[in-house]
């Protein structure tokens, strides 16, 4: 068997924890199994860079953002080699320069476009086992690019696709996939499995899991998943293809976003084309917008209302007051101080009254929802910041997911 195996930084946090992730990953090899390792930077490090960086430039340049951050994961992949020698095992580290794993330009978020497999087929074949970095790619200038935070995920599930691997576990501080973080909410209960589409719906709306684009791709090239912890050997969650259950459950999971921030375009000309005008010129600076409200227009005016994600919020606010003229608004107006929280199902399809139950729930709380969307597998509302613990909790307990 081939597996990739993924460890976050929590995993690899210190020296016995590097340890304890080297001699689970010798199990396997001593088993006879070939075994791809990807790691992320040990514990809070790429924090440490970040602070680093502001100290010296409030703004850094992007591309310079990348050359630092690859500095995490190399050192993670160096020494765990060096550990798995320690152990008497044979182990090789590679960086995204040495596989090579070619992404896109775009610093900061960028996308895999292919992975060359003939240098870890060769070590692979030499009887090593191959420590990889996540997160970081190569793009066509030759210079280091990152796929954004969480993109450790997304390399392993990569590798697992383009290595035809027979297995794929995502290792993390938690033991699987729960009904919502157990961390914030303590009666929340840990799944057998999830479908792929219940577990990307989560993944982007905060659960924190398992990064988003990890989930796209292994739902496209059908990589079955298994997420579980490094610090027991307690079976994980199944992330795979919808179960062959008679009945599915109603909700899988409440989800908290709190890297949302809200953006309101005031008074932008009630004409055709005006909103294509102002989503075309987020596009194209790669600023993602998930909900979106428009008002009913007035006066030969109306106002749009979208979320960004926090760390796109200065960005936006500046394009978009620099393109004022073009864009034809009279000013804008935005809010950090709130959260999206969502509930994911596929079973919510077939089942009406869902939307209804949630905002019972939260008028219940005295809880104000600022916008609200929806899709056949989850309802999302924006709220106030400083009631977001007490939502979740209230929601989760509503659709009978605690324990």
């Amino acid at each position: 068997m081939l597996i990739v195996k993924k460890f976050g930084g929590t995993s690899v946090a210190d020296k016995d924890r590097i340890f304890n992730v080297a001699k689970r990953c010798i199990r396997d090899y001593e088993a006879g199994n070939d075994v791809v390792v990807v790691l992320s930077a040990m514990g809070k490090y790429t924090d440490e860079l970040i602070a680093k960086a502001k100290d010296i430039n409030p703004n850094p340049p992007k591309r310079e953002m990348d050359m630092l951050f690859t500095i995490g994961e190399q050192m993670s992949v160096s020494l765990m080699a060096m550990a798995m020698a320690q152990l008497g095992v044979r182990a090789v580290s590679l960086n995204a320069f040495q596989v090579p794993m070619r992404t896109t330009s775009a610093y900061g978020n960028a996308r895999l476009k292919k992975i060359d497999t003939e240098r870890i087929r060769r070590e692979l074949d030499d009887r090593k086992i191959v420590i990889v970095t996540g997160f970081q790619g190569v793009n066509k200038y030759d210079d280091y690019t990152t796929l954004g935070r969480g993109g450790s995920d997304t390399t392993a599930v990569a590798l697992a696709a383009v290595l035809h691997a027979d297995a794929c576990e995502i290792y993390t501080d938690v033991d699987g996939v729960y009904t919502a973080d157990p961390r914030l909410v303590p009666t929340a209960r840990k799944l057998e499995s999830i479908s792929y589409d219940e577990m990307l719906d989560l993944a982007a709306l905060g659960a924190g899991v398992l990064h988003s684009r990890s989930v796209e791709l292994a739902k496209k090239y059908g990589v079955q998943l298994v997420v579980r912890s490094s610090l027991n050997e307690s079976e994980g969650t199944i992330v795979k293809g919808v179960g062959k259950k008679m009945e599915r459950m109603l909700i899988s999971g409440v989800a908290l976003d709190r890297e949302a921030d809200r953006i309101s375009v005031i008074g932008i000309a009630d004409v055709p084309g005006s909103a294509f005008k102002l989503f075309h010129t987020l596009a194209k600076n790669n600023i993602n917008v998930d909900i979106i409200i428009q008002s009913v227009g007035r006066d030969g005016t109306k106002d749009i209302s979208f979320t960004v994600p926090h760390n796109n919020l200065d960005e936006a606010v500046e394009l978009l007051n620099n393109c004022k003229d073009q864009l034809g608004f009279d000013h804008i107006e935005y809010n950090c101080d709130v959260v999206k929280l969502s509930v994911v199902g596929s079973g919510m399809m077939s089942h009406p009254g869902v939307a209804a139950k949630m905002f019972e729930c939260l008028y219940n709380e005295n809880i104000n929802i600022n916008m609200i969307a929806t899709s056949e597998i989850r309802i999302t509302v924006l709220i106030p910041e400083k009631d977001a613990l007490r939502a979740m909790n209230a929601v989760h307990d509503a659709f009978g997911l605690a324990e």
